[in-house]
């Protein structure tokens, strides 16, 4: 049978090696990182998803390979249990989509696998949006619910004699779903006592994590800059089939919607990606 899955959403892999061409600082600022400390919560955003795409079976992979002459072994090979070009199923990722997207928007990147900082004193608008997301979400897996024999039915008549019926979760209930939380992060206070050299291990750990998340933030904040302004000038510069390209306002908007969370979430840690910020703004102002 399917099984759901519990996944976090996935965030592009930003290395926390300095690199001058997008980075304009050289060294972490101390301050920097126990301001990130003391200000930010750790949050987590989960999914409980369906799994939608099944490995076929060693006999379907045998059929498979013999129809190319190929060794069974080194084929794989998946089929698709649900359509996801179902209007249904089509919503439910869509709400999963959105709920991920505002969580990268309102945090910074933090060293720990699925884990982003928010601000602290964000944390109530956050528990109320992602409410939100999580009843929207439960909604249109209830839509989904009631078209799932009729989506099982067509599955059937594409899939031929690849539909298997194991693969399928007698209901969708609970399969779809979202939870966040607020992890945390710095060492029990009970090391104090009962181990203090452990604790200060974890201090100086958790020190290290925060002075990586600096960078991390430094290192986000410039590169999104960096493409924002490349597609801008892209756009008033470049040239389709010999013409002008079409110059849209979104451009614009889409540095300005940067340029709003830049100040809400910069952590004053490096005063040339402010400096770069500031004149970007400047200039955008007179577009």
């Amino acid at each position: 049978m399917s099984t759901a899955t519990t996944i976090a959403p996935t965030t592009p892999p930003q290395s926390t090696s300095r690199s001058t061409a997008t980075n304009p600082t050289t060294q972490t600022s101390p301050n920097a990182a126990q301001r990130l400390r003391t200000t930010m919560a750790a949050v987590r955003l989960a999914f409980t998803w369906l799994g939608v795409r099944k490995t076929l079976a060693p006999e379907q992979r045998t059929t498979a390979a013999r129809a190319f002459h190929a060794d069974r072994e080194l084929l794989s090979a998946s089929k698709l249990i649900l359509d996801t070009k179902n209007p249904a199923y089509r919503a439910v990722a869509a709400v999963r989509s959105e709920a991920s997207s505002y969580w990268r928007t309102v945090t910074l990147p933090f060293p720990e696998a699925g884990v982003r900082l928010l601000p602290q004193n964000s944390l109530g608008m956050f528990a109320q949006t992602m409410q939100t997301y999580r009843e929207r979400l439960q909604e249109a897996a209830r839509e989904l619910a009631s078209q799932y024999d009729t989506i099982k039915s067509e599955a059937q008549q594409r899939l031929g004699t690849l539909f298997n019926q194991a693969d399928y979760p007698s209901t969708l209930d609970g399969l779809f779903d979202m939870e966040w939380s607020v992890v945390p992060i710095e060492p029990p206070q009970y090391l104090v006592a009962l181990n203090p050299e452990v604790f200060r291990q974890e201090q100086a750990r958790v020190r290290e994590r925060f002075e990586s998340a600096v960078e991390l933030a430094e290192q986000a904040f410039a590169t999104e800059l960096q493409r924002l302004t490349a597609h801008l000038a892209e756009r008033l510069t470049g040239l389709h089939d010999g013409q002008p390209k079409v110059f849209r306002d979104s451009a614009v908007e889409n540095l300005r919607e940067f340029f709003e969370r830049f100040r809400r979430l910069n952590i004053r840690s490096s005063p040339e990606l402010d400096a770069l910020v500031e004149q970007a703004q400047q200039t955008i102002n007179g577009v």
